[in-house]
């Protein structure tokens, strides 16, 4: 495992957070986007897909999903796509730029992103339902499980590693690789970053009311639960994977606990953490060169996973 330990932050990512440091100050505006309440009503033009791409969705029966397809599919993987929002913010149109970006790695590969169900109204095991739902569709469509890299942030990180447990507890054929960007591996908000990077953190930080305290997601279940919390969970036998995560975020030590577990578990891991950076940053997109560098690995990453035969 490595650590981004340079001291330096772009010009661009100094914006960045002291813009979200202005967004979060206010008593009102600030703890909405904490709480994640912005998330629940948030309201976006419709996504316009790039052209030469095809978007198509499908509808399920408790949840939708959407099929990207770049202009050349020259890989037989797929990537499954499971967004971020704490649990209780559906997909948004960052997501579907995220799977533009996955779509053109291994010279043009297709991308399911899943809008899974959220919390309140749909806390555990919901989300998680729904995601062994969208992999076995795959499986349906004649991937196999190596053919699937499932890439997730925030809580679709967490419920990546759930996912993988999950279907290695049920004997399943497991995913090829997982992407996890800063992954939300404890909901028992147990580990040291918690405290550490309380007063660090530009978007969780603070505040005992944000939404990573809030437990929607449980509801009446035990937050260790490793299907809620992965990192309570078995990782050996695991697939390879790649973690991200940001230095000054409160959910740090959710990579790094979990990227620990793994490698003691013997699984292929490696985590990078980037010095000065948020809670998924990679949401810069082009914007900033942290998010680009991120990226970057993550299709060095993608592109190292053996093509099945």
């Amino acid at each position: 495992m490595d650590t981004d330990k340079n001291s330096n932050i772009s010009i661009q990512a100094k914006i960045v957070r002291q813009l979200i440091n202005i967004a979060t100050s206010d008593h009102l505006i600030g703890l909405g986007i904490k709480k994640g309440t912005f998330r629940r009503r948030m309201v976006e033009p419709p996504w316009k897909c790039p052209s030469g791409y095809s978007l198509l969705k499908v509808r399920m029966k408790k949840f939708d999903m959407e099929l990207l397809s770049p202009p050349e599919v020259n890989s037989g993987c797929v990537v499954l796509q499971l967004h971020g929002g704490g649990y209780i913010g559906k997909m948004r149109n960052v997501y579907r730029s995220f799977a533009k970006y996955y779509s053109d790695m291994r010279g043009g590969i297709k991308v399911l992103t899943i809008d899974y169900r959220v919390a309140p109204e749909n806390p555990f095991p919901a989300a998680l339902e729904d995601a062994v739902a969208a992999y076995k569709w795959l499986l349906g469509l004649g991937y196999k499980g190596s053919d699937i890299i499932v890439a997730g942030d925030s809580a679709g990180g967490g419920l990546s590693l759930a996912l993988a447990m999950y279907l290695k507890d049920h004997q399943e054929s497991l995913p090829a690789a997982l992407v996890l960007m800063s992954p939300w591996t404890d909901l028992t908000a147990s580990g040291s970053s918690y405290e550490t990077n309380y007063e660090n953190d530009p978007l969780f930080g603070n505040t005992r009311e944000s939404m990573i305290y809030n437990g929607e997601y449980i509801g009446a279940n035990e937050p260790d639960n490793p299907y809620i919390s992965p990192l309570f969970g078995d990782f050996k036998g695991l697939m390879p994977m790649l973690f991200q995560a940001g230095s000054v975020e409160m959910l740090l030590s959710d990579s790094t606990d979990a990227a620990k577990k793994a490698e003691e578990a013997g699984c292929n891991v490696k985590l990078h953490v980037y010095d000065g950076m948020f809670h998924v940053f990679q949401m810069g997109l082009d914007l900033m060169p942290e998010s680009k560098q991120a990226w970057q690995e993550v299709k060095e990453f993608i592109e190292s996973i053996e093509e099945p035969v």
